[in-house]
């Protein structure tokens, strides 16, 4: 019988051990491969939090703060932007919209953020989508707002319920509006970005909440040794969300802005900081590949006991095989033909797991999380990957092959007590 067909019998026989081998290894692969997967599907929705911004424009500060608080939310502006700069920005002849942001406020820890109708406009995120209602409508200028889906699930809102915005943004508000309440005109889907995490507002009704606490109302508040009381009378801006006629004038135009005369800016391209930002968390990266490529190194020792602890048993079967004419090199071929097969099949049954758990979770995490996963062929990394695997496979197969190989056949009819 040819040498597959005994391989073949040989696999019936040992149908447990058999299986149990290759799911562990299909598991490993499907781990060391998914969180590939994840990684640069977190990559690619990290950089593209927001997309179509060809320009960020804030007061001088360093680029990844300025992105931590326009995109993300995190931390606060360091100055801020007169609205004759954004005026005389949004005429450059370059510029094709011009997005302002007013930070500075929040809603029981959720930032607060003051726009136009620019916002919803042009705003993109992921991959050139758009921002959607799914309850309401969009804010008007008149003490409305529009909450973000974890807002709204946190804190139960829904379109005709009444907020109140305070000075301060996170956990260190001050002085609450709750004379001047918004009211929720509409729930945003899920994005999986910050804009969850944030209400959005008109930037009329902002600068109109700023001018009554400055006239007087609140003469104690906190807020006006941090600058807060000058912002609320020149009704400045923390930031600028730039879109231009052509990617190809970013550049020049950054340049153009960082030199501007009447005030200090800085305008930073988000896509390139956000890389920067991508490349300071690659320890956890790293941190992650090699956990996953030790689960697979398990996987494969799971295969070399097993194929040794089966060897014992099978020296008979060897030696039967020897004495009716197999070579030694039949046998040590037979052996290491079983594992390379195992590990060829496990690896086709852990990609195969992979794709199938993408396919079915790839609309809730994108949903949820925004975390978007291409499912497509293996890229060259993850296909360098998984040959690493079948030669590991390999040269674990020559171990008990070689064992095998050097068995005699006396040895081998020999019954051991």
């Amino acid at each position: 019988m040819a040498i597959p067909g005994l391989a073949v019998k040989s696999f019936r026989n040992r149908k447990f051990t058999t299986g149990l081998t290759v799911l562990s290894i299909a598991l490993s692969v499907m781990l060391l491969l998914g969180i590939e997967k994840i990684r640069h599907g977190a990559e690619v929705s990290f950089t593209s939090t927001v997309s179509g911004t060809d320009l960020i424009v804030g007061a001088r500060s360093s680029p990844v703060q300025l992105l931590l608080y326009s995109v993300f939310h995190i931390g606060n502006p360091t100055n801020t932007i007169s609205r004759e700069s954004y005026e005389e920005i949004t005429e450059l002849p370059r510029v094709k919209w011009a997005i302002p942001l007013s930070l500075g406020d929040s809603h029981k820890g959720y930032r607060v953020v003051g726009t136009t109708t620019q916002f919803y406009e042009h705003f993109r995120f992921g991959q050139q989508q758009r921002l959607q209602l799914e309850q309401g409508e969009w804010f008007g200028e008149a003490y409305e707002a529009a909450v973000g889906a974890e807002v709204a699930a946190k804190l139960g809102y829904k379109p005709g319920d009444r907020i109140v915005v305070a000075h301060g943004s996170g956990d260190e508000s001050f002085i609450s509006h709750d004379d001047e309440p918004f009211t929720v005109a509409g729930i945003l889907k899920r994005t999986g970005t910050p804009v969850d995490r944030a209400v959005y507002v008109g930037l009329k009704s902002i600068d109109s909440i700023h001018r009554d606490f400055d006239g007087g109302e609140h003469d104690h508040d906190p807020l006006m040794a941090h600058g807060h009381g000058d912002e609320a009378e020149k009704g400045d801006l923390s930031a600028i969300l730039v879109g231009l006629q052509t990617r190809g004038a970013a550049v020049s135009m950054q340049r153009t802005i960082n030199e501007y005369d009447h005030e200090p800016l800085t305008a930073i391209m988000p896509g390139v900081v956000l890389l920067e930002v991508w490349q300071m968390m690659g320890l956890v990266e790293r941190v992650l590949m090699i956990v996953s490529g030790f689960v697979v190194a398990v996987g494969l020792f799971s295969m070399l006991i097993i194929l040794m602890t089966s060897l014992n048993e099978r020296r008979r079967e060897m030696a039967i095989l020897r004495s009716v004419g197999a070579r030694p090199a039949h046998v040590f071929v037979l052996i290491m033909g079983e594992a390379v097969f195992l590990t060829l099949l496990a690896i086709g049954l852990g990609v195969a797991m992979v794709y199938g758990l993408m396919l079915l979770l790839q609309p809730w995490l994108e949903s949820v999380y925004g975390l978007y996963l291409v499912v497509a062929w293996p890229s060259t990394n993850e296909l360098m990957m998984l040959a690493l695997i079948a030669a590991c496979g390999f040269v674990v197969g020559l171990i008990p092959g070689i064992r095998i190989y050097r068995y005699s056949l006396a040895d081998g009819m020999t019954i051991r007590v």
